[in-house]
């Protein structure tokens, strides 16, 4: 708060902040989390030995989309973005892009998604910065995806105004294209707050920034992984991942005593105390996609077990309580598909 205040960025967001009304609800638009992080680096004097200094944050952030184009949670007004703002040396750039597509495939590659295209967008006709930065920049995209043995496409005059970038559009389940990670360099920003810091030789020089969202919007991705499993989450993303259901009112006591053994291994159950039959409780867990139902009746509470159903699988038998928590605990570590 104290850099914002001495910095006269409070003054100017509150005299821009813009307000308007769309389908009778008020909005302010906040189209970017960047300023801030312009602010944390420039909030101190930097070194050459601080570089790359690396600012990441959920932010969210405000648009004016068009009503006719807004889509579920594919395309919103307000969403969440996985912002972050790298500050380096220009001879930092060609490491520091291949760090970032490394670590953007290996996210894809842990959520089940392994169709994707690259794109490299270009200078523009109307861009800023010089033709020498510019090369450099769209230069270093190029080696750090040609040294990966990626193939992209390449839109000539597409960049944004302020630098190029590399786009990551995933296919969802349907085979629909959906762009989500980018990289971006920049040129106006580190200008437009003077972004310095000091260099081995002495002498202050221009940071060089970089934009990174890996997923981009968290509403787009998480509408994405529903399209892809078809509201079958794997189980480590499943919001309720264990359904614990008594046949009758006199194990309730031992049913609650399962959901808590489960949770105390950090797995997420819930207990369905409802007076309704076992078979209504399997169907409403099932059309909830849970991915695995815990049965328990007097058998299973005197064995201190459960008979296990799966989503997919359908009727797995009796297990050990233990076991059954051993089982789903290791599906949630390794990030099962």
């Amino acid at each position: 708060t104290d850099v914002w205040k001495t910095s006269g960025h409070l003054d100017y967001y509150r005299e821009h902040m813009y307000l308007l009304e769309a389908d009778e609800q008020a909005y302010g638009l906040k189209p970017m989390n960047c300023p801030g992080h312009m602010l944390i680096f420039n909030a101190k004097t930097r070194s050459y030995r601080e570089l790359p200094l690396r600012f990441f944050e959920l932010g969210t952030v405000y648009r004016n989309e068009k009503s006719g184009v807004l889509h579920g949670l594919l395309r919103v007004r307000g969403f969440t973005q996985d912002d972050a703002h790298i500050f380096l040396r220009e001879d930092q750039l060609v490491e520091e892009i291949g760090r970032i597509l490394d670590f953007e495939f290996d996210v894809l590659k842990t959520f089940g998604f392994t169709e994707y295209e690259l794109e490299l967008s270009t200078k523009p006709e109307k861009a800023i910065g010089t033709a020498e930065a510019w090369e450099h920049a769209e230069a270093a995209l190029r080696e750090a995806m040609t040294t990966r043995g990626l193939s992209f496409a390449v839109h000539d005059g597409d960049g944004a105004f302020y630098g190029p970038k590399i786009d990551v559009k995933i296919k969802d389940a349907i085979g629909r294209s959906w762009q989500c990670g980018t990289i971006q360099c920049d040129f106006a920003l580190p200008e437009r707050f003077d972004l310095q810091y000091a260099g081995e030789d002495g002498k202050v020089h221009r940071a060089v920034m970089v934009h990174r969202a890996l997923l981009g919007s968290l509403e787009r991705f998480f509408g994405m992984l529903l399209e892809q499993y078809a509201g079958a989450l794997p189980v480590w993303l499943a919001p309720v991942q264990v359904h614990v259901i008594p046949i009758n009112d006199a194990v309730m006591e031992y049913a609650a005593q399962v959901v808590e053994t489960l949770k105390a291994r950090g797995l997420r159950a819930q207990l369905d105390a409802r007076k309704d039959k076992m078979q209504a409780k399997i169907r409403d867990a099932q059309l909830a996609q849970v991915p695995y139902m815990a049965v328990v009746g007097g058998r299973e509470a005197q064995a201190q077990a459960v008979a296990v159903r799966h989503r997919r699988q359908g009727d797995l038998g009796a297990m050990p309580l233990a076991a059954f928590a051993d089982r789903v605990a290791e599906e949630q570590a390794r990030r099962a598909l």
